[in-house]
């Protein structure tokens, strides 16, 4: 099955914090399940990073394809459906990075992998 992580499921993956679900560990881990990480996860840590809300993220930013690639995950690009989607969804949350992540779940048909409650009001499958 496929999954897209949610971006603190990615981070919390990697750094292995207890933080992130037992179920989550799980699905990740499962090497028959496809892991999907967003282009929009590499653009929120690289922002929040910047901005300085997210210092656990200086080892990551400069090698984030390598870890991506060694833990056998895909990366998603963000096409201009996604943007589509995104753009147009009527929930009002103005967080772009989850406005993305909903629409991509949405259209890759791939549950997103997180424990932010606000994934429901957008209709999201998610699963923690």
């Amino acid at each position: 099955m496929r999954f897209l992580l949610d971006t603190h499921a990615l981070l919390w993956w990697m750094a292995d914090d207890p933080r992130l679900s037992s179920r989550a560990r799980e699905l990740i881990a499962d090497e028959r399940n496809s892991i999907l990480v967003s282009a929009a996860s590499a653009w929120e840590i690289t922002t929040k990073f910047r901005l300085g809300k997210l210092p656990i993220a200086e080892t990551a930013v400069p090698r984030f394809n390598e870890l991506i690639e060694a833990d056998g995950f895909e990366h998603l690009p963000v096409t201009y459906l996604h943007a589509l989607r995104a753009g147009s969804l009527a929930v009002e949350h103005r967080d772009p990075f989850d406005r993305m992540l909903a629409a991509q779940s949405a259209l890759e048909a791939a549950p997103l992998i997180t424990r932010d409650p606000v994934f429901t009001a957008f209709g999201t499958a998610v699963v923690w």
